[in-house]
Formats: C-alpha cells, structure tokens, sequence
C-alpha cells in the first residue's frame, strides 16, 4: 500500500522531545481536509527490564521478568502516534484531542527480551457531530511474525452549537464482587515515569488547571491496563482481543470500583466512579 507520508525512524523516539514540539509548535487547527495516511517505523526495538518493572507495578501486573504485560506494547506505539501527531500534515494539536475507544489484539505472549519492529499508521478520518475522528493501527513484529496488534480512536473536537451530549451510563452487567481501587495524586507521576508519557494534564493540579482541568486526570490507557492486570489470571497465555471505550475522565485523587462477568469466549467489564454508578471504561476480552 502507498503512503502520503514514510518515516523510517532510526531509534524510538523521545516522548519528552515530541512534547516539547506539541507544547511549543504552532498549529493552526483542522483545515477541513481528510487527514493524509502517514506511516512510520521503528526497528530493532527493546525494551528495559526496569521500565517494563515500573510498568507493571503501577498498572498492577505480576511480571515474572520473562512476558510483557500485553498493554506494555501500546508504551512504544504512543511514541509513533505522537510522532505523527507532530507531523507538519497533522494541522491540529495534540492537546486538543480525545482518545475515544482502544481495542489491543494480542497474538502470542511476547518475551522481554525479544526485539521489536514497530509500525503506526494513520488509516482513517471522518467528520462525526463532535469532530474529526481519526484512527492509528499500530503493529508490533517479532522478525516477520505479527504478535501484537492495536487500533485507537481519537477526536479532535470541533465546537458547535449541536445539543449537548448526555452523560455516558452504566452497562446492565451484573455489578458484583466489586474491587474498590483508591487512586493517589502521584499515580499520573508514576505512570509517567514507566512509561514516558508525560503529557501535563497527569502529572500535577498546577499543571492541569492551565489546561482547564481541577485537578490531575488519571491516563486512559493506565485505566485499560489497570482492568486488564486483574483478566489476565482467566487469560493465561491464550490469544485475546481487549476492546475498551474511555467514558467519563477519571480525576486523582479518588476512588473507582472495578467489576466483570463472564460472557460469550471471554469477559465484560467496567471501571466506574466509588458509588458504582457512573462509568469511567467500559471493555470486554474475546479470546481469539
């Protein structure tokens, strides 16, 4: 398939970098035009064993010092979105934008030690009621073996005077044995340090209050891999596919419950606010 745009990146850019691009750069905003494909690739990719022990510490997985935990991939995919977010194509900035919805296909456990060949590419745009939706497919390959597969859905929302949305509601799943998780003020710190994601608005109240925000808002891919840290004893090393949709913003500190069910080949589950009322994620496993 042609591409617009074709970035071999000779190592795995710097997140702190691609920041200080999205914080600094002029961006005009959407110019109403389709967003371009952009592709890029990074090779021989591998990971830090202390990086990956952060990780899974904050995101509450049991690392043996052998498997990834699956989410720990997207960790290397983000750095490819953001460089794509910074491309000269990409009209509008990164901090105007809405991760909608994620989906993580996980092929085979992958080993620590394996090196990486990582790929991003921007596939897909279109003009909904909210805005620009846009979609980014990541992959993940062990020599020429696809293992790790994610799509994330993003919107970059436009202002309208359309009617305002309602407040998103819980699923009907059964609401038992619920896990009730209290979340510090220094969680979007510590993910941050495991991750390299340092997007203001997790780090600090003083930070996030520039951006509008009262206090600091949890990452919505910790939330996923939070969820999924408590599946995986039912996942084993099966093949999977994790589908979540991010609700209602999730502010520290505070209190969430957590809570799944079984259904048809595999799990449904839900992240909501202390009284279990209100959902932060809404997800689902499916073995493959």
């Amino acid at each position: 398939m042609s591409h617009d745009y074709a970035i071999e990146l000779k190592a795995m850019p710097s997140l702190l970098s691609l920041y200080r691009k999205i914080l600094f750069g002029r961006k005009p905003g959407w110019d109403q035009k389709p967003l371009p494909n952009i592709y890029v690739q990074a090779s021989n990719v591998i990971a830090s064993p202390e990086k990956i022990r952060q990780y899974a510490e904050v995101c509450g997985f049991d690392f043996d010092g052998s498997i990834l935990p699956p989410t720990y991939l997207y960790v290397w995919a983000f750095r490819l979105h953001a460089t794509i977010f910074t491309h000269k194509a990409v009209t509008f900035p990164l901090l105007g934008m809405i991760h909608l919805k994620n989906s993580i296909s996980a092929f085979r456990p992958v080993r620590a030690d394996e090196t990486l060949t990582v790929q991003c590419e921007l596939t897909d745009s279109r003009h909904t009621d909210s805005g620009l939706e846009f979609d980014l497919v990541s992959k993940v390959f062990v020599a020429d073996e696809l293992v790790w597969q994610a799509l994330s859905t993003y919107l970059y929302r436009i202002e309208s005077t359309g009617r305002r949305t309602r407040p998103p509601k819980a699923s009907a799943m059964a609401w038992e044995n619920v896990q009730q998780w209290r979340l510090t003020e220094d969680l979007g710190r510590r993910y941050a340090k495991a991750s390299g994601d340092y997007n203001l608005i997790h780090l600090h109240p003083l930070l996030s209050k520039r951006f509008g925000f009262e206090r600091v808002l949890a990452h919505g891919m910790w939330s996923k891999a939070r969820a999924l840290s408590q599946l995986m004893p039912h996942i084993g090393e099966r093949a999977f596919q994790v589908d979540v949709e991010f609700k209602l913003p999730v502010f520290m500190p505070s209190e969430v419950t957590f809570a799944f069910e079984s259904i048809d080949n595999g799990k449904s589950f839900e992240m909501r606010d202390a009284k279990g009322r209100r959902p932060h994620l809404h997800g689902s496993v499916t073995y493959l």
